[in-house]
């Protein structure tokens, strides 16, 4: 491939990567670093609690907490959070209830752990579950409660199907008997809003649909504050994500944002108006047949995002530009198809760059991701995965 048919970013990275082998994962670290502060922007100055999970290497989840705006992390396992606490993150919230047995009991045996972890609970039978694993005597536990912050209108539910508390009446109900409860401290509140924050501004109606969530859910959530703060000292009231920072600062309700995703700008992110996050995560494959003139197959690709099926969730080829899929065989387990002019121009070796539809389930498949500068060095460093982390 010529190096004078390059264009930025990709001129750099390809030049930096020159020596791995493909496959492999790159970051663009002056995007990845513009991003962080646009997303400390767009919080307003209320702390951003990074997720763990759009992340997946434990090198930028810890230089990203050094920034002013970041506090804190967001894992999305109990393992994972012990693992975090023990190589010195002091502050991490679970954000998903576990049953993960041997985790709990990693939780209890250090004081440090205790004190720097807070779980994450929907209901009385997730208390049940951990009291009848470690025994109802158990050192306290930070709690946070998980409120459902979907939109219910005509029947319908707009968004994650999460917790089962939504209303203020559940919220009081189940916080006071968590603050009843001998072996657990209730410190937070949480309320992720997927159909706002989850939801590219594709058209008027979702944008519609987006104000009046939040409306709704501005109220909602004031009132289910004010009711729980009467019983317990909330340390925490979460809200938000990547999409929604902007239309949540400045709530006097809440004590932090989160966000994740908006580090490595995947395409899921490509359709929101309020923001656009610089392309930071890409992985390159390899050209290892030419079956015609318009025609080359890369090794392997087949790295489809979680969610529903469909064209979304497949990753997107970008350099060299005006590559697509071959329909009968789309991104594959073991080869990758792809059709298009820019295919006369790739030889045996070459390298594809493709984006990810999602961010940290990208470095799932990648034992090291190569972190390169502005100056074009690159750096490999690990990912959860290379560290033979593997939380689920």
């Amino acid at each position: 491939m010529p190096s004078d048919t390059l264009i930025p970013p990709y001129h750099r990275l390809l030049r930096a990567t020159d020596l791995l082998d493909a496959p492999y994962a790159v970051i663009d670290q002056e995007a990845l670093w513009a991003n962080a502060a646009d997303l400390v922007r767009r919080a307003g100055g209320t702390p951003i609690r990074l997720a763990s999970k759009s992340i997946r290497v434990r090198s930028i989840i810890k230089n990203a907490l050094t920034l002013d705006g970041f506090a804190g992390v967001m894992a999305y396992a109990l393992a994972e959070a012990v693992w975090l606490v023990d190589h010195g993150v002091d502050d991490v919230l679970v954000a998903y209830p576990s049953v993960d047995r041997a985790a709990y009991a990693d939780l209890i045996a250090d004081e440090r752990r205790l004190a720097a972890i807070t779980i994450m609970v929907d209901s009385l039978d997730q208390l049940d579950f951990i009291d009848a694993n470690l025994g109802a005597d158990h050192p306290p536990i930070r709690v946070c409660l998980d409120v459902d912050a979907s939109l219910r209108i005509l029947g319908a539910h707009l968004g994650a199907h999460r917790s089962p508390v939504h209303s203020v009446r559940q919220a009081k109900r189940i916080a006071a008997a968590i603050a009843e409860r001998p072996g657990y401290q209730l410190v937070g509140l949480m309320f992720y809003d997927a159909q706002i924050a989850g939801m590219p501004d594709t058209g008027a109606a979702i944008r519609l649909v987006k104000r009046r969530s939040a409306a709704e859910l501005r109220r909602r959530r004031r009132r289910i504050v004010k009711a729980v703060s009467a019983m317990t000292d909330l340390q925490i009231v979460n809200a938000g994500g990547t999409g929604s920072l902007d239309v949540w600062n400045g709530d006097s309700t809440i004590t932090e944002l989160a966000a994740g995703s908006g580090l490595f700008g995947p395409t899921l992110f490509d359709d929101y108006r309020s923001f656009t996050p610089r392309p930071a995560a890409f992985f390159a494959l390899p050209v290892v047949r030419r079956p015609n003139a318009k025609t080359v197959t890369c090794y392997a690709g087949g790295y489809i995002a979680s969610g529903p099926a469909g064209d979304s969730r497949v990753p997107t080829p970008v350099w060299p530009p005006g590559l697509t899929y071959h329909p009968a065989e789309g991104a594959g387990e073991v080869q990758t198809p792809l059709r298009g002019k820019a295919a006369a121009s790739l030889s045996i070796g070459d390298r594809v760059v493709f984006r990810h539809a999602k961010a940290g389930e990208m470095c799932e498949r990648f034992d090291q991701v190569a972190m390169v500068d502005p100056a074009g060095q690159a750096t490999l460093v690990p990912t959860y995965r290379g560290e033979k982390k593997n939380f689920g």
